[in-house]
């Protein structure tokens, strides 16, 4: 299964180019499934080392709905809006909120596939910033973080809202570098993790 996160507390520009990303995937055989933080109550991680302790978060949140679809996901989409050059704080609450799961178990996502999309309201306005965020979250959790490659996706999708959902729609280059980067994971998931894969 993919799990696609969407970091967005709104519903526009960077809801709508993930549930096109899923769509893609979906056309390409996949099973997907679609988690959005607009409406949850995702608390962020206290560092309490709480989990280190009962190998659980103490927090009972709708985080754990996150931790169940993570466990499941052979493939990872994590989307966020740009806030102040860098990943939303909700997106953030996701990944330090994972602390959890490695605490229950060192190896939970290792070895799953993971891709990033970042949004902002100008085209530079930190989006490779962000998806390094991603990278680095991917990294440190085991899991294998893929980009759209050379020549146009080096780091993963990248695309401009000129804040709204007009202007996403007509970011053509941005939507190049979307469907760059997942075919180039699908390439990984059908490599690595040839279950995930149903042909149509």
């Amino acid at each position: 299964m993919i799990v696609g996160i969407c970091g967005s507390p709104r519903k526009k520009s960077t809801d709508y180019v993930l549930k096109e990303a899923l769509s893609i995937m979906e056309e390409k055989g996949f099973e997907t499934t679609f988690y959005g933080v607009r409406g949850k109550n995702i608390g962020p991680c206290k560092h309490c080392d709480y989990c280190l302790r009962k190998k659980e978060c103490f927090l009972k949140d709708d985080m754990l709905e996150v931790y169940d679809l993570l466990d499941k996901a052979q493939g990872i989409i994590m989307a966020s809006p740009i806030y102040n050059g860098g990943v939303s704080g909700q997106t953030k609450c996701i990944m330090d909120r994972c602390r959890a799961l490695g605490a229950a178990d060192y190896d939970s996502l290792r070895g799953k596939i993971g891709m990033g999309i970042a949004v902002g309201g100008d085209r530079s306005g930190g989006q490779e910033l962000a998806l390094l965020q991603i990278h680095t979250y991917y990294i440190l959790s085991g899991v294998i973080p893929v980009s759209g490659g050379s020549f146009g996706a080096n780091l993963g999708a990248c695309l401009w809202s000129k804040d709204t959902l007009e202007g996403i729609k007509e970011d053509e280059e941005g939507f190049r570098t979307l469907r760059k980067t997942v075919n180039m994971f699908a390439r990984y998931l059908e490599t690595y993790n040839p279950e995930t894969h149903k042909k149509p």
